[in-house]
């Protein structure tokens, strides 16, 4: 990575803002986001994202930023080496000539490296070797490195290079910067086998930690931790699109959604079967499905999850000619929040059965007119411990459903029975 990169990253971190940063050192825009992308890719981690339009800086750019503290320190000793100090003439104003100049050093971190390897062999030919590099290969890094910062920096003498009193002060900057640089590399190296390590597993957002997603998962960690694997688990939920996109992308290595439509290329078992019901405002009385989608405002799941399309067709079949119908149907990819617009605020919607039973004391359940199957899947790819962590999932529902859900089909139709 350039020292000049580094700078210009530093900068915004420090201010929040790329755009400012451009106007500063007089960079483009994508230059500037090309700097902090580039940190990024390095030290692997996310420092900022985009929300609303505006950069926001997350947690670890602050730790970043201590870290790249000592970098742009050294860059101004760097500046007063080669006579970029920005200074006026009675040296109490820093001008934007030297920081403009600081954010297009072209000298990369390897490019010191090297130099400090020389420095510390005091020959070329024996840092060559060290660094598995050609003599002349290295002595062209060296040769332009002297050209920029406009100094000798060794004397070559028989026994060897020695540094130059330039060369000194260079080798005290370019240390501070190494040493810096290494601290917040070894840093996210550590993060990278951490993350090479873990096992990483997305699902569809559960209902609630009543839900069998959520038990599946708790199930998994569980036993998983138990069997003491070297694999840890890292466990997120999204929507069904992005954990598509996730699997694709590698950022997860397991996904449980209620379709693998778009994941052919990929390995994937079905979890469990299950049929649609409506789940509808505990104080409703209709008792059609077509009452009560005219009836009600709906709030489900969107059609580009399995469980939203079957629904949202199933809808409109029953009530074509609803006014309003495209204004009073509601897409939410969070089923807590349709849970609770159903149980709270009068919606109904569509849920699988074996989502909608853990649920049924707060919505009231409603069978469709017709049996409308439906499935839930686990997707994964190539990794042994995703194939491994599919089998324990598998268990954990099979065995959650005959708990919960045939006791409370069978409470269900007693009270019917009974009425």
């Amino acid at each position: 990575m350039h020292l000049g990169a580094l700078f210009t990253a530093h900068h915004v971190l420090t201010s929040g803002s790329v755009r400012e940063t451009g106007r500063r050192f007089q960079l483009s825009p994508s230059t500037v986001s090309a700097a902090i992308h580039h940190l990024e890719t390095e030290l692997a981690m996310r420092l900022t994202e985009r929300a609303s339009g505006e950069l926001v800086m997350l947690i670890a750019s602050g730790r970043v930023l201590e870290g790249l503290a000592p970098i742009t320190a050294a860059v101004s000793e760097l500046g007063q080496l080669t006579g970029h100090d920005g200074t006026t003439a009675d040296a109490t104003e820093v001008t934007d000539t030297c920081e403009a100049w600081a954010s297009r050093i072209p000298v990369k971190v390897v490019t010191i490296e090297r130099f400090l390897e020389v420095a510390d062999q005091g020959s070329i030919n024996r840092a060559a070797r060290r660094l598995g590099l050609g003599q002349p290969q290295l002595s062209l890094q060296l040769a332009n490195l002297e050209k920029f910062l406009g100094h000798r920096l060794f004397e070559r003498q028989a026994q060897g290079s020695v540094l130059t009193e330039e060369g000194r002060r260079a080798y005290q900057i370019f240390t501070t910067i190494s040493q810096a640089w290494n601290d917040l590399k070894s840093s996210a190296d550590e993060r990278y086998r951490r993350a090479a390590r873990s096992l990483r597993i997305g699902s569809i957002i559960p209902t609630g930690s009543e839900s069998w997603v959520a038990r599946c998962l708790g199930s998994l960690v569980s036993e998983w931790n138990a069997r003491r694997n070297n694999n840890a688990i890292s466990l997120v939920s999204m929507t069904a699109d992005d954990l598509r996109e996730a699997l694709k992308s590698g950022r997860i290595d397991v996904a449980i959604l209620d379709s693998v439509f778009g994941l052919e290329s990929f390995r994937h078992r079905e979890l469990l079967q299950t049929e649609m019901v409506v789940i509808a405002p505990p104080f409703s009385t209709e008792t059609t499905v077509a009452d009560l989608v005219s009836a009600h405002a709906i709030c489900m799941p969107s059609p580009r999850t399995g469980l939203g399309h079957a629904a949202m067709a199933f809808s409109d079949e029953r009530a074509p000619n609803r006014r309003l119908r495209s204004r009073d149907i509601t897409a939410a990819d969070s089923l807590p929040v349709i849970v609770d617009l159903v149980a709270n605020h009068g919606y109904v919607s569509f849920l699988g059965r074996v989502s909608a039973m853990p649920i049924a004391d707060k919505v009231r359940i409603v069978e469709l007119d017709e049996h409308l199957p439906m499935s839930y899947h686990v997707a994964f790819n190539h990794r042994k411990a995703a194939a491994d962590a599919c089998a324990v999932i598998i268990e954990a529902a099979a065995r959650i459903t005959s708990e919960t859900v045939a006791p409370t089909m069978a409470r269900g139709k007693a009270r019917e029975s009974a009425a």
